[in-house]
């Protein structure tokens, strides 16, 4: 056999029996039992397991074979006495004549023939070419893969062209940190690696092309969280010209089915997607993300006490941003006073200075509220949260609306995962619509952009001219599934007077808009098309369907959570003569 290989180790099967064959790969495991030894030879396509007979010349050296070594075998595959199931070559196995140390193994900072959940992940990540040998890491980047492959070719079958953006372009205020590269030829200034390519595709739809896609890297220097990856991620950037936000929605919806019914058996709860505007959320679940695959929906009962005696309630009441919602338990009332008590407990831990509650059980009320409130606001309650006998009720209360709605939405979260409420299985994708379009920043006592600072008003000009800048709605939007924000995105400003007076508002000059976005603000004086789009995240999309509950998990090299690559050992010093070709010194500071 000329080829260093004639098979490899997943393909073998019982139409093989009888066949001379060649193998190469990993000897993930070895097993000598006195008579025989038997090693099981894995390559990337999977495993074939291998017989040594002890009157073999090599017996000896491969009786010492270290796991995760590199052999080669030569020998006749026949049909295995006792078949194994959970492999797809388990009816066979390869009597060995001729046996080759290819290149031997150290001993393991941790096994790989089965998943080593008990090392740490810095472990894993410093030695991350053996964690992706192992079954599940090894899968993982093999659906990477074949999901983004799938999802470049559903794109260009959807009409988009595929284009590349610079790496290396300017720093401009985009909501995260930039990571500089200084310039060799241009001393004391600096190149910016892309937060993201939103000023590039608005700029190809100025260029006359009609339907963007890119499979895009972003860089943001930004701390690490379970579904975000410090420094480097992958998003698929989408935009559109002529378009509105609905058809910007259907082609995106359109995606998202195709997509998770393709990579997963699970089904689209809702098809199309609910709208939901942001304001709505933010009053029913708590958060601008919420996962709808569950009940527990916060209601408005300020019209039910707004007679009321007791004293919290009442100065809620008189409060203009006050918060009066209520919480329905499903047979929440079997629930223990330490449950409730550790509600409470919990509560507090938000932010919340408490959690009052009421629960029916054999017709009669008991609970923190049951001498605060009256049999009218009972029934009321009743009729509103269509309770039930068994049933128990929470109370979010608070003085400030959007502090307290997002505390309530923590609270929401909790007695869903304590009380293990069921969840529907499927994707539960949805909508948030209606972004405002400014918000007001405490720290610097002015307004500023909510979400970015390239959409388009609803009402456009007249909108920013004539009301309160607060209650201005945005054309921007967000797509969540399962409670995981997949992607925002929005219909774009095109037009320099728009773009000027959003601006003066967030307290920006002219001379501010030309220096920090140049290049825009050049081509909106050339007849740029309506346009708009979206940048749903990659990572987070495999994470989802892999159903990983951290992104590093679906990243073949990605940083830890101190944004360090152990593996490359990064960030790292260089030689002073770079840093002399770039102009840069190192100052230190004494502590």
């Amino acid at each position: 056999m000329n080829a260093l290989r004639s098979h490899t180790c997943g393909e073998l099967n019982s139409q093989a029996i009888g066949q001379n064959v060649r193998l190469m790969g990993f000897a993930h495991a070895v097993r000598n039992l006195g008579g025989l030894l038997f090693i099981d030879l894995r390559d990337h396509h999977g495993i074939t397991q291998i017989v040594i007979h002890p009157e073999q010349a090599f017996f000896a050296a491969a009786s010492d074979l270290r796991a995760e070594s590199v052999i080669a075998v030569q020998g006749t595959v026949r049909k295995r006495e006792s078949v194994n199931n959970k492999i797809p070559t388990g009816e066979i196995e390869v009597m060995c004549s001729h046996f080759e140390l290819e290149s031997p193994s150290e001993i393991l900072p941790f096994p790989v023939a089965h998943n080593p959940k008990e090392e740490s992940e810095d472990t894993r990540l410093k030695y991350r070419f053996l964690d992706l040998r192992t079954e599940k890491m090894h899968r993982n980047i093999i659906f990477r893969s074949q999901f983004i492959h799938y999802l470049r070719n559903k794109m260009v079958d959807l009409g988009f062209l595929e284009f590349q953006t610079p790496i290396l372009t300017s720093s401009s205020p985009e909501g995260a940190r930039d990571f500089l590269v200084p310039s060799r030829l241009h001393p004391g200034h600096f190149y910016a690696l892309p937060q993201a390519p939103q000023q590039f595709k608005q700029l190809l739809m100025c260029s006359g092309f009609d339907r963007y896609f890119q499979i895009a890297p972003c860089f943001r220097d930004e701390d690490a969280r379970a579904d975000r990856s410090p420094g480097e991620f992958y998003q698929l950037d989408v935009e559109m010209a002529f378009a509105t936000q609905e058809e910007i929605f259907t082609v995106i919806e359109k995606l998202m089915v195709d997509l998770f019914t393709r990579f997963s058996d699970r089904p689209i709860l809702k098809d199309p997607f609910p709208r939901i505007p942001y304001k709505t959320a933010l009053e029913t679940y708590g958060s601008d993300k919420p996962d709808l695959r569950f009940g527990l929906e916060m209601v408005d009962v300020r019209t039910v006490f707004q007679t009321t005696a007791f004293e919290v309630f009442q100065k809620v009441m008189q409060h203009k941003r006050g918060v009066l919602r209520a919480i329905r338990i499903p047979q929440g009332a079997s629930q223990s006073r330490k449950f409730f008590d550790d509600a409470q407990a919990q509560a507090r831990a938000f932010g919340l200075g408490g959690l009052p509650y009421l629960s029916l059980k054999d017709g009669e009320w008991k609970g923190s509220l049951a001498k605060q409130t009256t049999d009218n606001e009972r029934s009321a309650l009743t009729s509103t949260l269509g309770i039930e006998n068994g049933d128990a009720i929470v109370f979010v209360v608070g003085d400030d609306s959007r502090t307290v709605l997002g505390m309530g939405g923590k609270m929401r979260a909790w007695l869903a995962d304590t009380l293990k409420v069921e969840k529907k299985h499927g994707w539960a994708f949805c909508w948030i619509v209606d972004f405002p379009f400014y918000e007001w920043n405490e720290e610097e006592q002015k307004i500023d952009f909510c979400h970015n600072p390239f959409s388009m008003p609803q009402g456009g000009l007249d909108a920013l001219n004539s009301q309160d800048p607060l209650d201005i709605i945005a054309y921007q939007y967000d797509i969540v599934c399962n409670g995981v924000e997949l992607s925002s995105g929005a219909i774009r400003n095109h037009r320099r007077d728009v773009m000027k007076r959003a601006f003066d508002l967030a307290g920006y000059t002219e001379d501010d808009i030309q220096s920090r976005f140049p290049a825009l603000w050049n081509a909106f004086s050339y007849g740029p098309p309506p346009h708009g789009g979206i940048a749903p995240g990659v990572d987070r999309m495999i994470m989802l369907l892999l159903d990983e509950p951290n992104i590093r998990q679906v990243i073949a090299f990605p940083l830890n959570q101190k944004g360090q690559d152990l593996l490359m050992n990064a960030p790292s010093t260089v030689k002073e003569k770079q840093l002399q070709d770039v102009h840069i010194n190192i100052r230190t500071t004494s502590k």
